[in-house]
Parts: C-alpha cells; sequence; structure tokens
C-alpha cells in the first residue's frame, strides 16, 4: 500500500510542477549545468532510495522505527502537509518559479503568503515530505534519504541566496534578516 498511496501522491506533485513550469517568465541569468547537478544528483538518488525498495545497500532495508500503521499514517500525514505547503508556495511564487536557480526578466522579491514565514517555503515544504515518507517508510534508506535532500536543498538554497542578494541587494538582505530560510522562527 505504502508503494502506491506515496507514488501517487509524488506522481501527482511532480505532474503538477511540470504543467506550472510552462507559465514562467523568460531567465535573464541561470545557473550552470555542473551547478545544477550537484543538487539534482542527491534529490534523484534520494528518490531512489525511497521509492525503489528493490535496490538493497546493506542495512539500509533495516528499520529505525517499528512497523506501526500509526507510524504510517503519521508520516503520510507529514508528506500530505510538506507537498501542500511546497505547492501553496509555488503557487504564491507565480512566473517567478523555476527548477533552476534563475533570475527572471522583471523578477520580484516575493515576501507575502508562505514566504513571510520561511524565504524558502518550497524547500521546506519537500524536506516536511520527504520526512514524512522516511517515517512511513521505516526503513534507513529514509533517513538517507532524507539526510541527502537537506544537503542537496541547502546547496542550492545558498546559491539562491547569492542570486539574490546580487539582484535584489540590501531589500534581500533585509528579508533574510527578518525571516529564517527553511524553519519558521528556527533555521
Amino acid at each position: 500500500m505504502h508503494r502506491y498511496l506515496f507514488s501517487a501522491i509524488w506522481i501527482s506533485w511532480a505532474l503538477y510542477w511540470w504543467v506550472q513550469s510552462r507559465q514562467v517568465r523568460a531567465n535573464v541569468w541561470r545557473e550552470s549545468l555542473s551547478s545544477r547537478l550537484l543538487h539534482i544528483i542527491p534529490l534523484l538518488v534520494a528518490a531512489l532510495l525511497l521509492w525503489l525498495p528493490s535496490i538493497s545497500v546493506a542495512g539500509l532495508n533495516e528499520r529505525f522505527v517499528p512497523l506501526a500503521w500509526w507510524l504510517y499514517w503519521v508520516g503520510f500525514a507529514l508528506t500530505l502537509c510538506g507537498i501542500f505547503f511546497s505547492v501553496l508556495a509555488r503557487k504564491h511564487l507565480g512566473r517567478n518559479w523555476s527548477a533552476t536557480v534563475t533570475i527572471k526578466h522583471d523578477h520580484e522579491l516575493v515576501q507575502s503568503g508562505p514566504y513571510a514565514y520561511v524565504r524558502h517555503p518550497i524547500y521546506t515544504g519537500l524536506l516536511l515530505a520527504f520526512v514524512g515518507s522516511a517515517i512511513a517508510l521505516g526503513e534507513w534508506r529514509g533517513v538517507v534519504a532524507v539526510v541527502l535532500v537537506t544537503v542537496a536543498l541547502w546547496r542550492k538554497l545558498r546559491v539562491e541566496e547569492r542570486g539574490m542578494q546580487q539582484q535584489f541587494g540590501e531589500e534581500y538582505l533585509e528579508y533574510s534578516r527578518k525571516v529564517a530560510a527553511l524553519i519558521p522562527f528556527i533555521l
């Protein structure tokens, strides 16, 4: 059941992302392919670890939490909340969104909606969704996937922050002093 329910959630999210990616502004600047691969590859490895149980890596198929129905549903709820938050943030960002780190033509610094609570709410939502998926799976492979996603998104966040500081200067620095990067009021 885990495989099908979570696959449906993540595939639905990916389809929404793909459809919405067609409605964005033109790029003025885009990160290099080599830079992009440094966060895409760990994200892909994390996804494979979570959704391909046939991949057997020594020790990673062992459970880190007991097999319990309530843990599965807690993980499911966290995954849904994370997916919802990332979609809400993506929708709020509108035509400024991009899968790669870019500066768009007439780029706007969005500070409202989810962006009033964290500077990178899409990443926050994705991290929460991966944590939920890992809890529902209950195996060490999920923990490794969450670590990989965290490292990949943190790296992407740093690249994005540099671009936003260059584009918006003091306005972005002030925003970053007031609003946490990933976890409201904490980080």
